[in-house]
């Protein structure tokens, strides 16, 4: 509010009459409801609290990002209210203190926030030598754009740098591999002149080597799959159809396994112009990555969906789950929660969604499951025109 209105009012309190009172209180609540229009039109949050943390007052904003009632907050303890913030280390300094944090409801954000203490200004004769301090006043900033953008570079250099290497693992690695190969089947053809009895005991250390050198060339491919880009060959195709014939594939795994496979497939999707062998491929990746997390005896619900800009494929399981520290990893190189995969099943899926001009959703609930939804954009738009004075 105008200090210098409520300065004079408090000057002339005791020769106010009391007729006046009433122009003056609602000069007040004009000012007061002209600061709230303000505050609730700022997209950073403000939340202003007391010497002991009680909230005094937030804004729409503040609500927004923490997906708070504005009426229940009112003289609760901030910290109540939003667990971890760890208020009593961020006040403790008395002064202006900036630091970043991550919030998981109402949604998955970013926010850079400061604290700042907040001094009652006096008149210059009742002036103290230190301002007397009447509590703190938190402002917030959404940084969740800015820091996927940073994290998207970094992937970006990350997968650069791969690629460089992968092109060394083919040569280095691939060609002596194929030597190998064929060194190996020379020397089977020369084991079946030899006679039974020392053929079979060295057959086996051939079968063992041939399998080994297998493996390897696998290894090799599975990371340059998911690292290199492909040539999409792209087509008009329905997503249901890719979905079930995937499922199909899958079937004997999934009559191996006991699990139960749910489709909920809208009927009126569009068709989109997509890679179907790559799509697939993304589609297998993602249902055996569900298989291996349900073990045995778990339920996989897929669900296709459209709205304006894309067309979505979830896959929701009854797995463990991630826990929120693992989410961030779960689309690195070789990370991986189970005792036996190779960490490239994502990687791959993530490459195929972005090659399409899509995007890749996860939530999860430890200890009851995972869902990742892949978004696919409806129209393969670049770029469009804005209007003449448009900016």
């Amino acid at each position: 509010m105008n200090s210098g209105f409520l300065d004079k009012l408090i000057e002339r309190l005791n020769r106010v009459r009391p007729e006046e009172v009433q122009g003056y209180l609602l000069r007040l609540v004009d000012e007061k409801g002209f600061l709230e229009t303000i505050f609730n039109a700022i997209h950073e949050g403000v939340i202003v609290t007391d010497l002991k943390g009680r909230i005094n007052y937030l804004n729409r904003a503040a609500c927004e990002l923490f997906g708070l009632q504005r009426d229940e907050c009112m003289g609760e303890p901030l910290s109540d209210r939003l667990r971890g913030l760890e208020w009593n280390k961020l006040v403790a300094a008395e002064k202006l203190v900036s630091r970043d944090m991550e919030v998981f409801y109402p949604r998955h954000r970013f926010l850079n926030f400061y604290v700042v203490p907040l001094s009652l200004d006096q008149p210059a004769a009742k002036r103290a030598p230190v301002p007397e301090m009447v509590g703190y006043a938190v402002i917030l900033r959404d940084i969740t754009e800015t820091r996927r953008s940073t994290e998207e570079t970094i992937q970006s250099e990350k997968l650069t740098a791969l690629t460089l290497l992968a092109a060394g693992v083919a040569h280095e690695i691939g060609n002596p591999l194929n030597s190998l190969h064929i060194h190996l089947q020379l020397m089977e053809r020369k084991l079946r002149k030899l006679p039974a009895g020392p053929r079979a005991e060295l057959q086996q250390a051939l079968d063992v080597a041939l399998d080994e050198i297998t493996r390897l060339d696998s290894i090799v491919q599975q990371f340059l799959g998911a690292i290199r880009p492909a040539h999409l060959q792209k087509q008009l195709e329905n997503i249901n159809t890719l979905v079930s014939e995937s499922v199909t594939f899958l079937q004997p795994e999934i009559e191996d396994r006991n699990i139960l496979v749910e489709q909920e497939l809208r009927k009126d999707l569009p068709l989109i112009e997509a890679d179907r062998n790559q799509l697939k491929q993304a589609f297998y990746n993602v249902i055996k990555n569900a298989f291996q997390a349900m073990k045995s005896g778990g339920i996989l619900r897929i669900r296709t969906n459209v709205d304006d800009q894309f067309l979505a494929v979830s896959f929701a399981d009854t797995g463990g789950g991630i826990s929120q520290e693992d989410m961030s990893k779960i689309f690195e190189p070789y990370f991986t929660t189970k005792a036996s995969g190779s960490g490239l099943g994502l990687l791959i899926v993530r490459r195929i969604v972005r090659e399409h001009g899509g995007e890749i959703d996860l939530a999860s609930d430890q200890g009851k499951g995972l869902t990742l939804t892949i978004r696919l954009p409806l129209h393969n738009q670049v770029a469009r025109m804005l209007e003449e004075g448009t900016r």
